[in-house]
């Protein structure tokens, strides 16, 4: 008779969808998938998509999961479904959706976002209500975007949703949110862990906002069972328990094994996070730092920068460059780049709050002008971003004795020891690079269990499923420190004169 307990963690972001196939019982990923998602732009910063695309994908990457892994999904006991946070999901009461998704780098709701966080108060005062400043990524100007530039299709909201949970109102007719990513809304209280009902009501005096909330549900809840309709159309067992997921920072702390104090995980994907876990809610009187809520039971304070492997894949793709040659050229060139700097706004940016911001190339000559250099420079560039990031951490009391580094980014070595250099700390990737798919994976994994009446805790399945990969460890090297401080200097000091 087979131990194999299996499920499937479900990843939506921005660039696409990953499936992973988890083993529970030995800890092993048995199969993966992915299929990609295209972005709605426009020059005055929105950022959008069609939430049908991620309906496509999910049931592409699953399909590949399952056939990778060579397991039937009549085996599949859960699922759990990591989103893309602060994405923006409207629904009317048919459960349609009404027009296409905002997304956490939409930047067109600045000037709502604006208004809003002067309603509250200000930075402080928003610290106060909420636990957090309110920044242009979030939910809650969205809302009120909708509201001015769409008042007929604003009427007809009956649901507001998140990516994770429009994904799960979609697996089984439930609508309803978890902790973690309804703290990334900016109408939720990080430290009473309740939606801010009087700050929508502000938005929306007749009260259609409160009314369209999803209740919240704690992080080992279930949502439901697939219905039987998607059930057969995903080819996955009709009885398969939905966790209640999260968003895709929450579930990488869960991926990475980041559910107690100590460890700091750093996400190279498009864009740069940089967050680790607390027992009490930590909140900063810095704006930049969002005390957002974990899926695991406590807070996880987080930076986030908008500009990362979109920044390094945009030059790479001007360049006409694969990721090999990419890194390859990366490599030839020296630290600092000649001089060559880039600041890599190309999409605003969010820490620092600079959301109207757009990319620089500083510092060329006849002689330094060359793709080495430039593919170094953005690479240098994004991570100053990070490590700006990390000192906000550290300056909040959270230790960072080793990182732990996660996406696209984190598979290149070059870029691994960049990391190293700049934040004078030792790294280390997991084995499993798809750290917010095999977190929700352990999610559901957790939540079944839980479901079942067993006793398992969370940190024995990550102790069991998390594996760190030994020949990824990449330590400082004191010269390379020296030089990147002088360095990092020069940028920042670059950044504080836009």
């Amino acid at each position: 008779m087979s131990t194999q307990q299996l499920f499937l963690g479900i990843d939506c972001g921005t660039q696409g969808t990953k499936a992973i196939i988890l083993d529970s019982h030995s800890g092993q990923v048995l199969g993966l998938g992915a299929a990609p998602h295209s972005l709605i732009s426009g020059d005055n910063g929105r950022r959008e998509q069609e939430p049908q695309q991620w309906l496509q994908a999910f049931s592409r990457a699953t399909a590949q999961a399952l056939q990778a892994a060579g397991v039937d999904g009549q085996q599949i006991l859960g699922i759990g479904v990591s989103g893309q946070q602060h994405g923006l999901v409207l629904l009317d009461d048919q459960g349609q959706v009404l027009r296409p998704a905002k997304l956490w780098c939409d930047t067109e709701s600045t000037a709502q976002n604006d208004r809003l966080l002067e309603w509250l108060g200000g930075e402080s005062g928003s610290l106060e209500r909420l636990g957090l400043v309110i920044a242009p990524g979030y939910t809650v100007s969205k809302l009120l975007w909708t509201k001015e530039q769409h008042p007929q299709l604003f009427s007809r909201i009956a649901r507001i949703l998140l990516p994770h949970d429009y994904l799960n109102f979609w697996l089984t007719g439930r609508a309803c949110s978890e902790y973690g990513d309804a703290s990334g809304t900016g109408y939720f209280d990080v430290r009473s862990r309740q939606w801010d009902l009087e700050l929508l009501a502000h938005i929306d005096p007749s009260g259609g906002l409160q009314a369209a909330l999803p209740p919240l549900i704690e992080s080992a809840q279930a949502v439901g069972s697939i219905l039987p309709d998607i059930a057969r159309h995903l080819g996955l067992n009709p009885a398969a328990l939905v966790s209640s997921g999260g968003g895709d920072n929450m579930m990488g702390a869960i991926g990475t094994g980041n559910i107690q104090p100590g460890a700091i995980t750093i996400s190279l994907g498009s864009s740069g996070t940089v967050y680790a876990y607390a027992d009490r809610p930590p909140v900063s009187r810095d704006a930049s730092v969002a005390s957002f809520c974990s899926s695991s039971g406590g807070w996880l304070p987080l930076i986030c920068t908008m500009n990362l492997t979109n920044a390094t894949g945009a030059v790479r793709e001007l360049l006409g460059l694969d990721l090999e040659t990419f890194n390859r050229r990366v490599q030839d060139a020296p630290i600092g780049a000649q001089g060559v700097c880039m600041l890599p706004f190309l999409n605003g940016e969010r820490v620092p709050p600079l959301p109207h911001a757009t990319g620089s190339l500083l510092g060329l000559t006849m002689d330094n002008l060359t793709q080495a250099n430039l593919c170094r420079a953005v690479v240098e560039g994004t991570t100053f971003g990070l490590r700006y990031g990390l000192d906000l951490l550290r300056h909040n009391g959270l230790q960072s004795r080793s990182i732990r580094l996660i996406g696209g980014g984190s598979k290149s070595p070059v870029w691994r020891q960049i990391v190293a250099d700049i934040m004078d700390t030792p790294v280390v990737c997991t084995q499993q690079s798809e750290a917010a798919a095999l977190g929700a994976a352990i999610q559901a994994a957790w939540c079944q269990a839980r479901q079942s009446g067993l006793d398992t805790r969370l940190e024995e399945l990550c102790e069991r499923c998390v594996t760190l990969d030994p020949g990824s460890e990449t330590r400082p090297i004191a010269a390379n420190v020296s030089a990147y401080h002088t360095l990092y200097k020069r940028h920042h000091d670059y950044v504080l004169s836009i």
